[in-house]
């Protein structure tokens, strides 16, 4: 019997499953593809999500990867352009954006050396359920084999479409309609830095990654998904035409080197965190609209926080739920906030925020500190502080 079972070796299952082990818990990780491989993801590591690589000692790979690093922000709206960076978390002043085929193996890795014990290729069918209570999980085996294993608590990090919370029957809590759609590519010899554009109904995304590649996101509304799906190449270079004028100019002396990835399926959501010996991390807890790039860095933050908050009282059964209560509180706090910040960003109307950053112009420190709300280095509550108070009234 393990102590934790931990469903999925993404993002957000690799890191739980690695610090239950540092706790000395004896952990089965259990993921149905086989790394390397890719997954859609706009990649971008915030701030808060290099700090805890660093703390995890996983930071070292990531910049021996090819990920390139990353010290520069823009952004660019009608009538403003802000350039800066975040303020640094731990010492760190540098992100990265490392593709998924890269960056998911890296976290296994880090479970594996804690003393995971780690399987590919193996489909999870069900949960084990004894008086209502989840105690391990039904799985398949690369091999075609089916067996058992039990836990005393099984965690589902396995994604906006998780099993796991299907089979516990965990319900939206907080539930907002779909608000984009997105398609992107990676592109060689476009020079770039961290480069975000808007304009009403389009939002253009540039995040550096491995290879020398630069991955190009482009932004819709919903409501254009069936139309943009039908004729994507036309509509994803006319939104850049359109949105980012200069940054098309460099894309014209670079080139696509991947098909054209995209969605029209991005789900907003929390869903209830825990019950009797489960608990969700990752986009099995907490889903939202990918254009601000916060999935990586949250579902690092989440399997920190639930295994801290666990630490030493997984077999105590009223600690262990007091423990799964807090780690839900900690999901309506600065997690709300991020959720919230994503859709304001996903109505693609960005006169409002366009109006707030040209007061900061001029300022660098508090540009700064608004890209650090983004990164996680600063709170959203700090950041109105009373010197950007009076900015904004003196403007």
């Amino acid at each position: 019997m393990y102590d934790v079972i931990v469903i999925g070796a993404r993002c957000a299952g690799s890191p739980t499953a690695m610090l239950f082990a540092q706790q000395g818990y004896r952990v089965l990780l259990l993921e149905k593809a086989k790394f390397p491989l890719d997954t859609l993801s706009s990649h971008y590591l915030h701030m808060e999500g290099v700090a805890l690589l660093k703390r995890w000692g996983l930071l070292d790979a990531i910049r021996r990867s090819g990920a390139q690093p990353i010290t520069r922000q823009s952004y660019e709206a009608p009538g403003v352009r802000i350039d800066g960076f975040s303020l640094p978390m731990d010492g760190e002043r540098t992100t990265y954006a490392p593709r998924r085929y890269v960056l998911d193996p890296i976290l296994a890795d880090g479970a594996v050396a804690a003393g995971v014990e780690f399987q590919q290729g193996c489909a999870v069918k069900d949960l084990l359920f004894e008086d209502d209570r989840v105690v391990g999980v039904r799985y398949t085996t690369p091999a075609g084999t089916e067996t058992t294993e039990r836990a005393r608590l099984v965690v589902g990090a396995d994604g906006m479409r998780s099993l796991v919370a299907r089979k516990v029957g965990a319900q939206n809590v907080i539930e907002h309609p779909r608000q984009t759609t997105t398609y992107y590519s990676y592109w060689a010899d476009v020079p770039a830095h961290f480069e975000l554009y808007a304009r009403p109904g389009r939002w253009i995304g540039v995040v550096p990654t491995n290879d020398d590649l630069t991955l190009l996101m482009a932004y819709f509304p919903q409501d254009e998904y069936n139309q943009v799906r039908k004729a994507v190449e036309p509509n994803y270079l006319e939104a850049f035409r359109t949105t980012a004028p200069e940054l098309y100019e460099r894309m014209q002396s670079g080139r696509r080197v991947e098909q054209l990835y995209g969605t029209g399926h991005q789900e907003n959501f929390f869903r209830k965190a825990y019950g009797p010996g489960w608990a969700l991390v990752g986009d099995a807890v907490n889903h939202k609209d990918s254009i601000t790039a916060r999935g990586i860095t949250e579902a690092f933050v989440q399997a920190q926080s639930l295994t801290d908050h666990i630490g030493q009282r997984l077999h105590e059964d009223a600690a262990l739920k007091g423990a799964l209560r807090r780690y839900e509180n900690d999901l309506g706090n600065e997690a709300l906030n991020h959720y919230q910040g994503a859709l304001n960003v996903a109505e693609l109307k960005p006169d409002a925020r366009a109006d707030m950053l040209q007061k900061l112009v001029g300022h660098q420190d508090q540009i700064d500190r608004y890209f650090s709300t983004l990164s996680g280095a600063i709170s959203i509550d700090d950041f109105y502080n009373e010197e950007l108070l009076t900015l904004l009234d003196q403007s």
